[in-house]
């Protein structure tokens, strides 16, 4: 069994998903006990803010000497867990990336945060390399190895499909203060997160009583925020008044702490997803979603389309402020309905909670590496 990783990826302090799934991934595959150790070379634009010991290097886009320095790091330990992501490695198509899997002596599982479903013609082929150079590649959902199958050139034997893990929230759940029923979405902000829409079938609620607050929650996204400004969220403020549903709409415009926003999930009823990109594919905050033991309606995307059967969740067309509106309405006034499926979500939470989803990364590994060449890193 190998006792050390090599995590190349984006890591905290960046607020991204990826990043708090690097975090939480790292914490589960070390956790006490475990006997093994890990490193990590982040991923960053600036080498800046300050660290934890586990940061053993960083992949810098603007050093010529990145790839190599990353490389050389992460032949420290037995396996690289590499993360592949949008943007991740300082230009649209990850060339980055390749250059350190070209140098790179131990093997690597590809972690994939998304698959591109109209990709560039520069982008397939940066994705079809390093699905090559793998040893290994976990994707998030099913619905993203079926996009690898049918659009890259892919060796279907190296494809394993492991959720994103969460956190267990259901243990720790309790009583919601106060009376006004609450909707939660959380995550960067951006075009794309259908936040617009959700607005939109707040109008099928306003009559309610009490009427319930819509809690939106997270910062603009960094990229978006450098193109755009604030501009999406400020839009989203003038759709709410200008729909006369301003005073069910809440904003936290930051990035929360685990444990407030844990506390946010219990108290919520009703969790509620409205991307309308056809590009996700997979989705953390709906694995965090589902496994919080809550109720939870979502558009139509990839994702929520395969987790959300059988009753998991209610899932509603993508763009549909009618669709979204109905379905909530039908959660926060019938009980029963709210029962059941917090009661379907429960019962598949456990594989989707972090040790279940470390053990399945344990097995992929323990396939790829010679425990006689097994190297001892010390623990961070």
């Amino acid at each position: 069994m190998p006792n050390s990783y090599g995590l190349l990826c984006a890591y905290p302090p960046t607020h991204s998903g990826a990043a708090s799934f690097a975090a939480g991934l790292l914490r589960a595959l070390t956790r006490p006990g475990s006997g093994t150790a890990a490193g990590v070379v982040r991923v960053v634009d600036v080498v800046g803010a300050p660290t934890g010991p586990e940061v053993v290097e960083h992949l810098d886009a603007r050093r010529p000497d990145g790839p190599a320095a990353a490389a050389r790091a992460l032949d420290r330990f037995d396996v690289a867990l590499i993360q592949y992501g949008d943007g991740m490695y300082g230009e649209p198509d990850g060339t980055r990336l390749l250059e350190v899997l070209d140098v790179l002596r131990v093997p690597a599982v590809l972690v994939l945060h998304n698959v591109p479903r109209t990709p560039t013609p520069r982008q397939r082929w940066v994705l079809e390399q390093a699905l090559c150079a793998a040893a290994a590649v976990v994707v998030l959902a099913e619905a993203a190895r079926r996009r690898l199958l049918t659009g890259y050139a892919v060796d279907a034997a190296k494809l394993v499909v492991i959720p994103p893990g969460a956190p267990d929230r259901i243990r720790t759940a309790g009583p919601r203060e106060g009376d006004v029923p609450m909707i939660l979405t959380w995550g960067l902000l951006g075009p794309g997160k259908g936040i617009e829409w959700a607005i939109g079938g707040l109008q099928r609620l306003k009559e309610l009583r009490p009427a319930p607050r819509y809690l939106i929650v997270g910062e603009t996204h960094p990229q978006v925020r450098q193109s755009r400004g604030e501009a999406y969220r400020l839009g989203l403020r003038n759709r709410a008044r200008a729909l006369r549903v301003a005073e069910l709409v809440r904003f936290r415009p930051n990035y929360l702490p685990v444990g407030e926003l844990d506390r946010l999930i219990q108290r919520a009823d009703v969790i509620l997803l409205p991307d309308d990109s056809s590009e996700a594919v997979t989705s953390g905050v709906l694995v965090e979603a589902v496994a919080s033991g809550k109720p939870v309606v979502a558009a139509a995307f990839p994702h929520a389309i395969e987790l959300l059967a059988n009753g998991v969740g209610l899932v509603v067309p993508r763009g549909n402020s009618a669709a979204i509106g109905e379905a909530l309405h039908r959660v926060l006034t019938g009980p029963d309905l709210a029962d059941q499926m917090a009661g379907r979500a429960a019962r598949i939470a456990p594989s989707l909670l972090w040790p279940a989803v470390a053990r399945r990364y344990r097995t992929v590994i323990d396939g790829l590496v010679d425990p006689r060449s097994a190297a001892t890193v010390p623990a961070a």
